[in-house]
């Protein structure tokens, strides 16, 4: 039978994120870093590893042309971004240069990255598929000038086919009235000429 040690040490539940910090850090801050880490009780803090520059790195849309340092810690002790963003702000880096999320979360998503793009990939190396019969008909319709054009067409008025009720009649626009042919000034009566004496 297990003793209550051996239960403790198996009901032992730990914490894993993956840590990201952009741009260039220094090795006195990573050894800082690491040792602020110790309040949350780690288990295990593994080794930074450093990406080659990226145009747009994962998870800082503000940032463009940098390197991503990547930590996967174990703790034993839950933490959270704001209790990170802490610990970096007290070592004087800006908070927006850190991004923090659990470890299958985020290996998760890198799967599922790379299994799209290798769909990608399959999908632009496959040829298309030929086509139907009702394509070549359609394509033949398509490609037809003249009295040989069997595709309906979008105008109204060329259209051969008749619909229940008959045709509605063409609705009336400001070209069918009647247009004038004097301008509206020439209506205008001016006032006589006051009594000025200077003609009789």
């Amino acid at each position: 039978m297990k003793n209550f040690a051996q239960y403790l040490a198996e009901s032992k539940k730990t914490f894993d994120y993956r840590i990201k910090i952009v741009g260039d850090v220094s090795a006195e801050f990573i050894r800082d870093f690491k040792d602020k880490l110790k309040k949350f009780d780690p288990e295990k803090i593994g080794d930074v590893k450093t990406t080659p520059v990226m145009s747009k790195p994962e998870g800082f849309p503000n940032y463009t042309n940098e390197r991503v340092n990547i930590m996967d810690c174990s703790f034993r002790y839950p933490a959270n971004l704001q209790q990170m963003q802490q610990v970096v702000e007290l070592l004087g880096l800006d908070v927006n240069r850190l991004c923090m999320a659990d470890l299958k979360w985020s290996e998760g998503m890198n799967r599922e990255i790379l299994g799209i793009e290798e769909q990608n990939e399959d999908l632009l190396n496959t040829p298309y598929p030929a086509n139907s019969k009702e394509q070549n008909d359609l394509k033949k319709d398509y490609a037809a000038v003249g009295a040989d054009k069997q595709v309906v067409k979008n105008s109204a008025a060329d259209a051969t086919w008749t619909v229940a009720g008959g045709r509605t009649p063409p609705a009336e626009t400001t070209n069918d009235l009647p247009m004038g042919v004097k301008s509206p000034m020439t209506m205008i009566k001016r006032p006589p000429r006051p009594a000025t004496g200077f003609r009789k």
